[in-house]
């Protein structure tokens, strides 16, 4: 066992899973989070917290006050400043040694059963050659009020999702970290997190480890959960609201790199006839959605027509009725006389 730098602490020996948990000045999330992990029915792992440039003091605080039989599964990382969270999600799994990883971080949290049901699936033979499982996820919407987090609303993350294929992945991300059990093998086929994406590293990860093999997928009740907090900024937010122009941005920069990866290696002619497909496909919906857009205003036009002459028939029509009364009138008293 390697030693550890400056402002590490180890206090774990062996485990089947490395659970890594990625927190900065978030002591309210950490506290629950470490409940989390702790509550699991699986008990064969070891914890390594990444405090990335926050303030050590809460960290070891919460730390300092789980039970004894707890801290000694725990290794904590303090980086003074910041390094991002991929190069802490690979500090984290450096430093940890079991079979199995997974990112816990700070915020998220799991069904009491998810690491006792995702190491099952990777241990059973019939599921030697999945590299991961990825389970059912829900989107827990929160607020942090007085301290407090508070549940606002709940949805199934990707609701009609039956399985995990790379074809789905390369439209958009269908995973995040806390759904996700892998082996560590994985690292040395694929590599670590890369730590130049300050946004979208998971799903980067996600793309390289579905080109090299298959992911098992345990559907039924959500046993991971993710909590957003649309409404919260600074270390309370989340990267997906606060920064969702760094992932459109680097969304399409991780889309180019691939490609350009592809280019290399089997020549633009595929690409170029892909390309010329899609571009015709644009062409085709621009042309049907500005014929929907004549039709529509010409749909406009006959209501405003229809309208206008309904209330000229309801004008003319209350002016009739009303000139003829007294004309009535008078042919009744002329009769009478």
């Amino acid at each position: 066992m390697t030693d550890l730098p400056t402002g590490w602490t180890r206090m774990t020996t062996g485990a089947r899973v490395t659970i890594v948990t990625r927190t900065k000045n978030r002591p309210t999330f950490l506290a629950r989070a470490l409940d989390d992990i702790f509550g699991q029915t699986f008990r064969d792992f070891e914890l390594v917290i990444v405090n990335d440039g926050g303030d050590p003091a809460d960290v070891d605080r919460l730390t300092s006050q789980r039970a004894e039989d707890e801290r000694a599964r725990i290794t904590t990382l303090h980086h003074a400043e910041s390094v991002g969270m991929e190069a802490a999600s690979n500090a984290g799994v450096k430093a940890g040694t079991g079979e199995f990883v997974v990112i816990h971080d700070d915020d998220d949290f799991w069904a009491p059963d998810f690491l006792a049901r995702t190491v099952a699936y990777l241990d059973d033979p019939a599921h030697a050659a999945e590299s991961g499982v990825m389970v059912r996820t829900e989107i827990v919407i929160e607020e942090l009020v007085n301290g407090r987090i508070e549940p606002i609303r709940r949805e199934i993350f990707w609701a009609n999702m039956r399985q995990i294929t790379l074809a789905d992945m390369l439209k958009i991300n269908r995973a995040v970290p806390i759904s996700f059990l892998y082996r560590r093998s994985l690292h040395d086929a694929v590599g670590y997190y890369n730590e130049a994406l300050p946004v979208v590293g998971d799903w980067e990860f996600h793309l390289r480890v579905l080109s090299h093999s298959r992911v098992g997928f345990l559907d039924g009740e959500p046993l991971a959960f993710w909590s957003q907090r649309p409404e919260s900024a600074g270390h309370d937010g989340n990267s997906i609201f606060a920064k969702a122009a760094e992932h459109a941005r680097y969304d399409a920069l991780v889309r180019d790199e691939h490609l350009r990866e592809g280019v290399a290696q089997n020549g633009l002619g595929t690409m170029l006839y892909l390309t010329r497909v899609l571009a015709e496909q644009e062409e085709l919906i621009v042309a049907q959605q500005r014929r929907l857009d004549e039709t529509t205003a010409k749909l406009d036009h006959i209501l405003d027509r229809l309208d206008a002459l309904n209330q000229t028939v309801v004008t003319r029509t209350s002016v009739g009725e009303f000139l003829k009364k007294p004309m009535l009138l008078a042919k009744k008293l002329g009769g009478r006389a």
